[in-house]
């Protein structure tokens, strides 16, 4: 198991630089809502307008989601994030230049936002390759790398927009991305067979589909349980991307100062390193769906703190509270994909469900920047977000295991 050049198992390398790349993209990403009021005064627009490039990069990166997951099972992450981290890295080159609505459309809404949800669905599928025994805490190790961005680079950004202006912060970032990613994805490998390794925990008798057993991709698509989990994470992401989207403006418009709201989201992303970690371990030990029900339900309790939440320090609690569940959704779907349906088509299959979150995560925004629009307030908007992670919450207590079929087995 272990790389004849060192006594570390390969796949923590890959572990590493896979978390060194989500820290940044998924940084940066979470990062847009510090942005926002820059975005509004720049282009003299609605909301749902600033918003609506937020939603239309979701819709593109869950395509983008589908097709680049089907090629990561046959090629591997390496090739696809070298070319992911130079395409990043001019669509923030460009931003930095924008001078119309249609441009922020474009160079976000397509360019940059085509590779975060397809980075962590080629981090979640290579990671559960790499790893039979303890794959729930090693699947929390790489989405802690999300939570760190989610803590880090929003501070730093928000410095940078109040130091240098938002155009200059965005062409800092086009070069971190281009000298980061790059070299980082030249770690990457598809699986320990490429190393002439096998998975971690193989030879310990953990996990009969480590050689890529399990379903195909047509099969699992036949599944009732495949298509409730999609639905599944369509609900956490509406109600996870409307949040670091407009949380920020929402703290803004209780009279909260700015670098205090951009702060709501480092603090987000630092409980979300504990959740991610910490939910996707206990995942391991008491089985991933309970954990994730577990996730639900502190969800729906701190919905509704933060629908009556006025005060910084409620707002703060919030966060805190909320950030561990939010952290453990992201942590224990890839895992709980690879248990029902093994490994042999996991890549396509996160895919799949990554483009259905991601079409929960376009609309999510979307639908809360028109009804603060027509209403003047969140109140309404934090209303369907409970209403929506109820949803979620009911599909996966009736969720029930598949047929495991044997390894190897094809049809």
């Amino acid at each position: 198991m272990k790389s004849r050049f060192s006594g570390l198992f390969y796949g923590y390398y890959i572990i590493i630089a896979f978390i060194l790349i989500l820290t940044l993209i998924h940084g940066l990403h979470a990062s847009y809502g510090i942005f926002f009021n820059s975005l509004l005064d720049e282009f003299q627009s609605s909301r749902a307008a600033i918003s609506g490039a937020h939603s239309i990069g979701f819709l593109i990166g869950g395509s983008a989601a589908i097709l680049l997951g089907r090629l990561c099972d046959r090629i591997g992450p390496r090739i696809i994030l070298t070319i992911g981290g130079i395409m990043s890295g001019l669509g923030y080159f460009f931003m930095s230049q924008m001078t119309s609505l249609w441009q922020l459309y474009l160079f976000y809404g397509v360019i940059v936002n085509m590779w975060p949800m397809p980075a962590d669905v080629m981090a979640l599928s290579t990671v559960a390759r790499w790893f039979v025994k303890r794959r729930g805490f090693a699947s929390g190790l790489v989405k802690a790398g999300t939570g760190l961005g989610m803590m880090l680079v929003p501070i730093i950004g928000s410095y940078l927009i109040q130091t240098q202006g938002w155009r200059t912060t965005y062409l800092i970032v086009s070069i971190a991305i281009v000298t980061c990613v790059i070299p980082l994805s030249q770690f990457l490998r598809r699986d320990p067979a490429m190393k002439g390794l096998t998975p971690y925990g193989i030879r310990d008798g953990h996990g009969s589909d480590a050689m890529y057993g399990g379903y195909t991709f047509r099969e699992a698509l036949h599944t009732k349980q495949f298509w409730m989990l999609c639905i599944t994470m369509f609900t956490i992401w509406f109600c996870a991307n409307s949040l670091i989207v407009h949380v920020t403006p929402h703290a803004i418009d209780l009279g909260i100062s700015t670098s205090k709201a951009a702060q709501l989201i480092s603090i987000l992303g630092a409980t979300s390193i504990i959740g991610r970690v910490g939910v996707a371990t206990l995942g391991d030990r008491i089985g991933l769906r309970r954990a994730l029900l577990g996730c639900f339900v502190l969800t729906l309790i701190m919905l509704s703190w933060l629908y009556s939440a006025s005060e910084h320090w409620q707002l703060v609690l919030f966060v805190l509270i909320y950030g561990l569940g939010h952290g453990g959704f992201f942590a224990l779907i890839s895992p709980l994909l690879a248990e029902m349906f093994g490994t042999k088509a996991l890549g396509s299959l996160f895919g799949v469900v990554t483009f259905c979150a991601t079409v929960g995560g376009a609309v999510g925004p979307l639908a809360c920047g028109m009804v603060f629009d027509n209403t003047g307030n969140y109140r309404i908007a934090f209303l369907i977000l409970i209403s929506v992670i109820a949803v979620g919450f009911s599909l996966v207590l009736l969720l029930r295991p598949v047929s495991q079929k044997p390894v190897g087995e094809t049809t």
